[in-house]
């Protein structure tokens, strides 16, 4: 079973990291993979369980579910239910902690989950790269942006 664990530095308070990650429904405002997105049912989206549904650049679509968030120790869990990729029980782990020195984050971001024979390197190379570190730069270019 692949494991991916990645980490950054961002250059920005948590409080500020938080209040973009936060938001289950809005890393189509940042993430530049990410097309459109929309949380199913009308749900807020910072309900547990609640499913976002977005669209990839490429036309592909996908749907996630949010496991677990919290605001004190700002993280949340999340599963992949449905998705074209070659890529099954993925479930993601984000958290974020505060570098006092310079008021600064550490974010966290790990999955585990399950593909087929042979496709292991491939698929979590494509998950580190194309998804994880593409989102710390873009989540650390939109802070900027914001500042």
């Amino acid at each position: 079973m692949p494991r991916i664990v990645k980490s950054t530095i961002i250059d920005a308070p948590t409080d500020a990291v938080w209040a973009v990650l936060r938001d289950f429904n809005g890393h189509d405002q940042w993430h530049p993979a990410v097309a459109s997105s929309a949380i199913e049912r009308s749900l807020p989206s910072d309900k547990i369980g609640c499913i976002r549904r977005f669209k990839l650049a490429d036309g592909s679509e996908l749907r996630e579910q949010l496991l677990a968030l919290s605001d004190l120790e700002q993280s949340f869990c999340y599963c992949l239910l449905d998705t074209p990729i070659p890529l099954f029980n993925y479930v993601a782990h984000v958290r974020l902690l505060p570098v006092t020195d310079g008021d600064r984050t550490f974010w966290h971001w790990e999955c585990r989950f399950t593909t087929p024979v042979g496709e292991e390197e491939r698929i979590t190379a494509m998950v580190s790269e194309n998804i994880y570190q593409a989102g710390f730069d873009a989540v650390r270019a939109y802070i900027s942006i914001q500042s």
